[in-house]
């Protein structure tokens, strides 16, 4: 029988908590270039020392940031409520998906550009896999004739942080023209849009 992870120590969650909630308050008003892991200390009120054994660098306390909020959207999507939660139709629910993730997008690009230019990249990460896996389910509910992971994959092509960022910033699309042009892209496939 395989040994049980060591359980978190109380004290030790209540630090990691104080340090990501600092974290992400410090990258909403300054973005992710700025983050200081010394400042994230201060601002968390916990001793530097700490957050260094925690986190080595800046970016293990980036990708410790995506990791929590990953795990509040997969429980959003496999568990919560519809139409991103179960319950509600296919083309709902892939609808739904795609706007949520887009959300994210907004509200953390500068993270996942620095999580998507890494050595691993996006597509080689566990939450594009968990994210294709779901897309590819539902798509085979809505299409079951076609090729549901390829759907997948073109479907979760246009939200790569790195085009999401040219889009905004070089092309000067906001974002709900993205979420636009994501229904466009769901209405061309041919999946019944409700909203």
């Amino acid at each position: 029988m395989a040994a049980q992870p060591p359980t978190e120590r109380a004290d030790a969650t209540r630090n990691r908590m104080k340090i990501l909630h600092a974290a992400a308050a410090m990258i909403a008003e300054r973005g992710a270039a700025e983050l200081s892991l010394d400042e994230v200390a201060k601002a968390a009120k916990v001793g530097v020392a700490t957050v260094y054994r925690k986190y080595r660098d800046r970016s293990q306390l980036i990708f410790a940031l995506l990791d929590e909020q990953e795990r509040e959207f997969q429980q959003a999507f496999i568990n919560g409520p519809p139409p991103l939660g179960p319950g509600a139709p296919p083309g709902d629910r892939i609808h739904a998906f795609l706007h949520a993730l887009v959300d994210r997008m907004e509200t953390q690009l500068d993270l996942l550009l620095l999580a998507e230019n890494t050595a691993s990249g996006r597509l080689r990460s566990v939450p594009y896999a968990v994210h294709h896996t779901h897309l590819s389910i539902l798509l085979a509910q809505l299409v079951p004739e076609a090729d549901s992971a390829y759907l997948a994959d073109a479907l979760l092509a246009p939200l790569s942080a790195t085009l999401v960022s040219y889009q905004l910033k070089e092309r000067g699309l906001s974002i709900d023209d993205v979420r636009a042009g994501l229904d466009d892209l769901l209405r061309l496939m041919g999946c019944p849009l409700s909203h």
